[in-house]
């Protein structure tokens, strides 16, 4: 193009450079508006990203956690199938259910598992962890009862339950010989129990119920948990100390070679320290499981057989006015093991002792039990039965004894205590010529009750078994124990056989100074109801009821103070033994009258505020049952039937 003739202009430098920046700034803010446009748009990303994830978390949690739910539920339902079979008393029936179970928690613990991350989410993940733990302490629970059930299958028909029993053929006898020929290689499947049992408390031992407010239905959540830990720490230390005795349970039945236990009836129609005057004693043979009554006499034959005798203790000599102690009043203590290790410093002095594996004391309650499964029983030309009978307002079987063994008569009734050992053995083959799906579960029940109720006791010389017994307690052993402790001990001094006749209650009354100081009292009142019998000799009348003279002691914690004490007849005296401080009294009680002792103590330890006192109350042999009424500074706090030893945990 032709450019002559045109001017030419020439832009000024300034001009041109702030063009530049103005066109530069315009060019930047048009950057910086594309980056917060763009990051904008990412942060929006990012917000919705995070809210689709918690959406979508949250949908996952809900459906996990109404599937977890859902299947806690089924869970919980073939748990129950198992605890119905168990009171059905199947035993195939409940390993099964029980199996299923197991299946259905370790679906439960698939899907706990999905909700891991709620653990790291402070507050949330300690309940998370809560029901982690929970369905593995389950998990090994379970596994724990399954080696149980299957452990016992194959003796079903022994224990009287329902399954497929592997012994079946030959007689009662036969099927007892092989379960004990057989028992020693099933026993060792305890520690297999004992193992899954303690993996159980450890999952359980991270569970805190305080974390479970006792508020609306959250208190329900508390108890159950509370309730879990205390029955599994209870499982724990039972199996723990009860493993030795299974384990010498073969030996204690002669598996290997016979044994031989003295066994002693303890007549509780008169009391005596561990549960009742000693009236004969039988030498049971114990061969594979298989009994045989080798030798059975009356106690006073036992105590014609021993040349000479200690001197009497003091309660004897002013009570019963003997000079010597003879081996019928040998059990003194309240401790069964230290009354046997007396009876046994004189049984080693007669000529009809025999080498023994241990002692079993029974009293009536366990004949008026065995009869009351087992149906009327013969023996000695007598019918004998558990029914009520008017003349005595107790079972006709302990009136019928008496009537045999305490009426006097014009001629010379030989061994005449004898009858008990007859009546056993009455008892007992009846039991092993039936069928033992029929009677030998409800025996074997009554047993245990019997024994927790210590009407049976036992005193072993297998150290093993001895400590399992006594971890059963059922060895009558007075515990040590740490806190408030009461043991009443009763023992019926020349009183005909008053005891069928008397009831006896307990009143327990706490008051706490501000200080923690512990004032207790405890009213013990005994009523007879029953008219005086005809206790003449020459009228040859059945002398059962007369005045009960009652030569008492109650053991409490060591280092208690004595205060005040209402109703004795002597002055109480205030001793120790036993690792207990005892209160020494003596009462007596009426036909058709009753009598009242009260004891006000101080305990020897103070208690801090909000706190719980611990207590242990031990019931003595040969008692039916004590009712008891507890109260703290005025207020009723439990009421209930001392049958076994019991233990409170009072608030205060």
């Amino acid at each position: 193009m032709d450019t002559e003739g045109f001017k030419k202009i020439e832009l000024n430098t300034e001009v041109k450079r702030e063009s530049r920046i103005e066109n530069n700034n315009i060019s930047n803010m048009a950057k910086r508006r594309r980056l917060r446009l763009s990051l904008k748009s990412k942060k929006a990303k990012i917000i919705l990203g995070l809210v689709v994830f918690f959406v979508l978390l949250s949908a996952y949690t809900a459906f996990t956690a109404v599937g977890i739910y859902k299947q806690a539920r089924i869970t919980e339902a073939k748990a129950r199938l198992a605890m119905d079979a168990v009171k059905q008393q199947n035993i195939e029936e409940t390993r099964n259910k029980l199996k299923e179970a197991q299946v259905e928690i370790k679906t439960l613990s698939s899907r706990v598992k999905g909700l891991f991350y709620i653990g790291f989410i402070p507050f949330l993940g300690s309940y998370y962890h809560d029901i982690d733990h929970l369905v593995k302490a389950a998990d090994h629970g379970v596994e724990a009862a399954v080696i149980t059930t299957e452990t016992l299958v194959p003796y079903a028909d022994l224990l009287g339950l329902k399954g497929e029993s592997t012994f079946t053929g030959g007689t009662a006898q036969d099927r007892i010989r092989l379960a004990v020929q057989t028992m020693g290689k099933v026993v060792p499947e305890i520690d297999k129990i004992e193992a899954q049992i303690v993996l159980a408390k450890k999952e359980m031992d991270y569970v805190n119920p305080n974390r479970y407010p006792q508020i609306g239905k959250l208190k329900d959540v508390h108890l159950m948990l509370a309730e879990l830990k205390e029955g599994i720490n209870g499982a724990v230390v039972a199996v723990g100390e009860g493993k030795p005795l299974i384990k010498a349970l073969p030996e204690l039945l002669g598996e290997t070679e016979a044994k031989r236990y003295l066994v002693l009836f303890q007549n509780d129609a008169e009391l005596r320290a561990t549960g009742g005057f000693l009236t004969f004693y039988s030498i049971f043979k114990v061969d594979e499981g298989v009994i045989e009554v080798e030798d059975s006499s009356d106690i006073y034959s036992l105590d014609d057989s021993i040349r000479t005798h200690p001197p009497a203790p003091k309660i004897i000599q002013d009570y019963l006015e003997v000079n010597k102690l003879y081996i019928r009043d040998s059990n003194l203590s309240p401790d069964f093991v230290e009354s046997m290790e007396s009876f046994l410093d004189q049984y080693e002095n007669s000529n009809r002792e025999q080498d023994i594996d241990g002692i079993i004391a029974l009293d009536t309650d366990v004949l008026v039990g065995a009869i009351r499964v087992l149906g009327e029983v013969s023996a000695s030309g007598l019918t004998f039965t558990a029914e009520t009978d008017e003349r005595c307002d107790c079972p006709q079987v302990v009136f019928l004894l008496e009537d045999q063994i305490s009426r006097p008569v014009n001629y010379i009734k030989t061994n005449r205590k004898g009858l008990i050992s007859e009546l056993m053995l009455a008892l007992m083959n009846k039991a092993l010529s039936s069928s033992p799906s029929q009677y030998w579960g409800p025996l074997f029940q009554q047993f245990v009750k019997d024994a927790q109720e210590k009407h049976i006791l036992f005193y072993v010389f297998n150290d093993d078994a001895q400590r399992g017994l006594e971890a059963l307690n059922w060895a009558g052993r007075i515990k040590p124990y740490e806190g408030d402790y009461l043991h009443i001990n009763d023992v019926n001094l020349g009183g005909a056989k008053s005891n069928i006749f008397i009831t006896q209650s307990l009143n327990m009354d706490y008051a706490i100074s501000d200080k923690g100081e512990i004032k207790k009292k405890i009213t013990i009142e005994y009523r007879n109801p029953r008219p005086h019998s005809d206790c003449d000799l020459e009228s040859g009348g059945l002398c059962l009821n007369a005045t009960l003279r009652d030569f008492q002691r109650v053991y409490v914690p060591k280092g208690s103070t004595l205060d005040n004490v209402k109703g004795s007849q002597i002055e109480t005296a205030t001793k120790e033994e036993l690792d207990k401080t005892f209160f020494e009294s003596f009462l007596t009680v009426n036909p058709m009258g009753k009598a009242e002792i009260i004891y006000e103590y101080t305990l020897p330890f103070t208690l801090a505020d909000n706190s719980v006192l611990p207590v242990l109350i031990q019931k003595q042999p040969g008692v039916e049952k004590i009712d008891v009424v507890v109260t703290v500074n005025g207020k009723k706090v439990e009421e209930f039937e001392l049958r076994t030893d019991t233990e409170l945990e009072l608030k205060i």
